[in-house]
């Protein structure tokens, strides 16, 4: 007598993301496959946090920037909390600035937002079996920091805190303050207190030397 196959285990992902389009995309192609399925969205870290709690995902989606919270902050409570779990960072943000900071924070893989949706479930495949994904250029790059002779340590860029460099990052793009608020979804008041630390952490006692080094610095990390 024949008896049915038993129907293949889909490994649960959660999606964190705060643009609701984006998540259903990412849940359209995701619950398209055999072997993933969407246990769980969320928009912000708290929310994260229960649906984490409640479904223990096998790996986690998550961008960078989820309104005024850090999505890097929340990688690293997340490995603290949860060991195991496997987590994959699908961005907006420029690959070449974060890769390395979500990689240490315990992430396994960046995944640019311009990569087809389909790419992204490639990748997550690829962090599920434990191992890193990156973009080849990325990679190589990766490779290349670690051959060279200067340590990532004496780069006074790289004391900044996630936010502090996502803000450096867009003054070297040329966006003003108010600009730089509605990109980040903060207010104009934190995009100011921000500039006056990056001042005092980046040495730049003015405005306009401010604006020169991270326009300088963007140039040189394209």
């Amino acid at each position: 007598m024949m008896h049915p196959t038993p129907s293949l285990m889909k490994h649960p992902v959660l999606i964190v993301d705060d643009h609701p389009i984006v998540r259903r995309g990412l849940m359209d192609v995701i619950n398209e496959t055999m072997d993933l399925e969407v246990c769980g969205e969320a928009a912000d870290v708290p929310e994260a946090l229960r649906r984490i709690e409640a479904t223990r995902p096998d790996a986690v989606i998550v961008d960078i920037t989820l309104g005024d919270e850090d999505g890097i902050e929340l990688i690293d409570y997340i490995k603290s909390r949860w060991p195991a779990m496997k987590i994959l960072v699908s961005s907006a943000h420029d690959e070449k600035t974060f890769a390395g900071r979500v990689l240490r924070a315990g992430a396994l893989g960046f995944i640019s937002k311009r990569e087809p949706l389909p790419q992204v479930v490639e990748a997550v495949r690829q962090v599920l079996r434990g191992d890193v994904y990156l973009s080849p250029q990325m990679a190589t790059c990766l490779l290349q920091r670690a051959a060279g002779r200067q340590s990532l340590d004496q780069d006074p860029v790289q004391s900044l805190s996630n936010r502090e460099l996502q803000v450096f990052q867009l003054i070297g793009e040329g966006l003003n303050t108010r600009e730089i608020a509605g990109r980040l979804g903060i207010s104009p008041k934190t995009v100011e207190s921000h500039r006056k630390v990056l001042k005092q952490k980046l040495s730049a006692p003015t405005s306009s030397l401010l604006s020169r080094q991270a326009f300088r610095w963007v140039q040189e990390n394209r």
